[in-house]
């Protein structure tokens, strides 16, 4: 994973966040996850198995690319390139490390706590183990419907390198659209009061993967769905219960966290 320097207060917030991360980041849920795809290996498994969820049977397929609203994303793919070298697009550069990136440290100043894997450690295992779950439930969809990316057949700028796995790792739908949903959805069980910028958090990390040109808006929604059917359908597992349950003890005692504006 690329992580890119930010300018101003988006650069002192990065150097702050830095010290409740880990020296080691946990492999990606899927190749969209990584730039360069590069995951490292994990003793970690997920909570959810397969089966569980038959997430291409949820969500159904995507637009087809002649139908309006196939047209429209296709239309809105091109307007969101004059955003290169925008604020936002250097947000969606960020959100595209969960971990390192821009997306753990907006979880953390929405919560008003320094999450980490010091500091935090079973709430740490617990969002590792769930992009782990995002794979499982995320990818068997991913691969049944196969939709091309937006940036697959043109040169127009994207956020960030191209690689050749974006050829073959379909677009719908966004894992991390489902990463993003998923841990704002537990986060704010978690910490109730914070729900408001957990979940802007949650959103931003999907909106940011449109921005970067990787993704259409339809995937994002796609993965929205799939999260919020992964997370109630974790709520059943006696493993996340017990972990949930310990995780909502070590937030509240975690350190304060006080971020830039």
């Amino acid at each position: 994973m690329i992580l890119r320097p930010l300018l101003g207060a988006a650069a002192v917030l990065s150097l702050a966040a830095c010290a409740m991360l880990p020296q080691m980041r946990p492999a990606p849920a899927d190749a969209s996850l990584a730039a360069p795809l590069n995951p490292i290996p994990t003793e970690l498994t997920g909570y959810l198995a397969t089966a569980d969820i038959n997430g291409a049977a949820l969500l159904g397929p995507p637009p087809a690319p002649d139908s309006p609203r196939g047209l429209g994303e296709r239309a809105h793919y091109d307007e969101t390139r004059s955003l290169a070298g925008s604020a936002r697009w250097t947000q969606a550069i960020a959100d595209n490390d969960i971990w390192a990136g821009g997306a753990l440290k907006a979880y953390s100043c929405a919560a008003g706590k320094a999450i980490g894997v010091k500091t935090t450690p079973v709430l740490y295992r617990l969002l590792h183990r769930i992009e782990i779950d995002v794979r499982t439930i995320g990818k068997p969809a991913k691969d049944h419907y196969n939709r091309p990316r937006p940036m697959i057949g043109n040169s127009q700028p994207i956020c960030v390198p191209r690689e050749d796995w974006m050829k073959t790792n379909a677009s719908y739908p966004s894992g991390h659209s489902m990463v993003g949903w998923s841990w704002g959805l537990i986060l704010s069980e978690l910490a109730p009061a914070k729900t408001d910028g957990l979940m802007a958090a949650g959103k931003a990390v999907g909106d940011s993967r449109v921005i970067c040109g990787v993704h259409f808006q339809s995937d994002i929604e796609a993965g929205r769905t799939l999260a919020s059917a992964m997370v109630a359908r974790l709520h059943g597992e006696p493993a996340f219960q017990r972990d949930l349950a310990t995780a909502r003890k070590e937030l509240a005692k975690a350190p304060a966290l006080s971020c830039p504006a």
